[in-house]
């Protein structure tokens, strides 16, 4: 028992002492790995400092080297009854004030270039660490974080307004991803909810699955199939890889077919739909989506307008060779509070105010559209209860704008 006992101890301390052994250098190793390298602010002082002892150093060497030769020229030059002693003491007197002199002066201004030099660059750090800080808290998620003015030129001046301008950005597109992702689950929310309803209405017996339920689910289903077409619409349409086919098409052409495509719904709704040509001009557009806009606006103007309001349809010439289409109503009208935003995905003036079987993203479309055309689309409104105005500005063919 006492030979089996002792041989165990002996492989113990080995493993104790191979642990740390190859632990140890890794952390000096990583240490030195890790180290950070001189900021900014500190190099700059450096290579201050070596440029300025430099400097010195090369004027005291050139003045020693030249001063005294210059001044035993000038002593012979000028003559007189000095003995070569008294001559060697003088050219040795005037060497060693040079040499003091030089030496004190370079010294002090060598000194006093290394604290405006630390001053600078402790400024420098300061104002570099303020933007790295405020670019650190906006990467965070802190959008309301700003960079102070530091006074150190326009190019600090500069950098700072263009991360407060970022900061600003990303502060709104945080905003617009939030509201979007949130209005896209209240959108299928509700044809969802709808389908599963039906689906449990079924599964209980309470119904059957005859022409009506299948109308609802497929009417749900129709709804969000849109909804993810219309979305994928807009997206394409905004990284400029939507599908266009433009051809020369006239206007009057676009504002007959979009008005023969609505006037059903219009007459439904007793609302009184105009149409008004008054230019011959083409354009070259794809007819399909130009007609979708057209359709997007007029179903747009139709929900906000009451019979028996109208509806004006016109295509008339705008400026610098453009061809204007738009759509005027009588309607409900927009705040001005709320019409810098109905271009916006899922905007709501009416937050209680659902989208009558629409993606709520139909303006959205309309205005990706026409900018992949070249053109614009804008909204005015003298405000609520007072209609609203959309113009639709597109380049006449043979006129396209860059």
């Amino acid at each position: 028992m006492t030979t089996s006992a002792q041989p165990t101890p002996p492989p113990s301390p080995e493993p104790a002492r191979s642990t740390p052994s190859s632990g140890t250098p890794a952390p000096s190793s990583s240490g030195r790995e890790r180290r950070r390298p001189a900021g900014l602010s500190t190099r700059l002082l450096l290579a201050q400092g070596l440029l300025l002892v430099a400097g010195a150093g090369t004027a005291w060497l050139v003045a020693i080297a030249i001063g005294p030769g210059i001044f035993h020229q000038h002593m012979i030059e000028a003559g007189g009854t000095h003995t070569p002693a008294e001559l060697d003491h003088i050219e040795r007197g005037f060497r060693d004030s040079l040499v003091v002199a030089l030496s004190t002066g370079l010294v002090a201004a060598v000194l006093i270039a290394l604290v405006v030099t630390w001053w600078f660059s402790r400024r420098l750090r300061t104002s570099t660490a303020a933007v790295a800080a405020s670019t650190t808290r906006i990467s965070h998620g802190h959008y309301d974080t700003r960079v102070p003015t530091v006074g150190l030129g326009q190019e600090f001046d500069h950098l700072a307004d263009t991360v407060n301008e970022l900061a600003t950005r990303l502060g709104h597109v945080e905003q617009t991803r939030t509201r979007l992702l949130a209005d896209l689950a209240h959108e299928m929310r509700t044809p969802l909810a709808s389908i599963d309803a039906h689906l449990e209405a079924i599964e209980d017996g309470v119904r059957t699955t005859d022409a009506a339920t299948m109308a609802v689910l497929r009417g749900n289903s129709r709804r969000l199939h849109r909804l993810a077409n219309d979305i994928t619409t807009v997206s394409r349409a905004e990284e400029g890889r939507l599908d266009l086919r433009p051809t020369p098409t006239a206007a009057a052409d676009l504002l007959r077919g979009a008005a023969s495509a609505a006037s059903d719904a219009y007459c439904t709704a007793g609302v009184t739909l105009r149409t008004e040509v008054n230019t011959p001009a083409t354009i070259d557009v794809d007819p399909d989506r130009i007609s979708q806009v057209l359709t997007n606006l007029l179903d747009n103007a139709l929900h906000h307008t009451r019979a028996p309001g109208a509806v004006t349809l016109t295509a008339r010439r705008g400026q610098d060779h453009t061809v204007e289409l738009v759509v005027t109503d009588t309607g409900s009208g927009i705040s001005e509070a709320d019409l810098p935003h109905i271009f916006e995905r899922f905007y709501r003036a009416d937050p209680s105010r659902q989208h009558r079987g629409g993606s709520g993203i139909g303006l959205t479309i309309s205005r990706a559209i026409i900018d992949a055309h070249g053109g614009t689309l804008v909204a005015t409104s003298n405000g609520p209860g007072r209609g609203a105005t959309f113009t639709a500005t597109l380049p006449e063919s043979g006129h396209h704008h860059p």
